[in-house]
């Protein structure tokens, strides 16, 4: 659970830096940006919260990771098949599509593992 936990303030905190690196003085709109700090933030809320797991945590923490992987979708897949409508901003487009898709992968993986997690004690509620 620590493990899984960490990653998630990992991924966020690489997703919502990462995003500002992309898009600082590179002229990107505000909504090109403003859905990595908000799903950044989500993980982390859903990271803070499994510190006491009860079945409402757990499920915010999945749907954390799971609006991460939806978000990131469209996002790696509109680099990879689409890379000339993309505004790669401060990174370079191959670097940025390899990093987005291990994040979706990351995000993938996530999710799954905290809905399969085994109960830590009797009556998770």
């Amino acid at each position: 659970m620590k493990r899984l936990r960490l990653l998630a303030v990992l991924l966020a905190l690489s997703l919502m830096v990462g995003e500002a690196w992309r898009s600082w003085g590179a002229g990107r709109p505000a909504y090109a940006w403003l859905d990595d700090q908000i799903m950044g933030a989500m993980l982390l809320a859903g990271a803070w919260a499994m510190a006491r797991d009860t079945l409402a945590r757990r499920a915010f923490f999945a749907a954390g990771w799971g609006v991460n992987a939806g978000m990131l979708y469209g996002s790696f897949f509109g680099k990879l098949f689409e890379p000339a409508r993309t505004n790669a901003g401060n990174f370079d487009l191959v670097l940025l599509t390899w990093l987005v898709g291990l994040a979706f992968a990351v995000s993938i993986a996530g999710m799954i593992l905290t809905i399969t997690l085994p109960q830590q004690r009797e009556g998770l509620r």
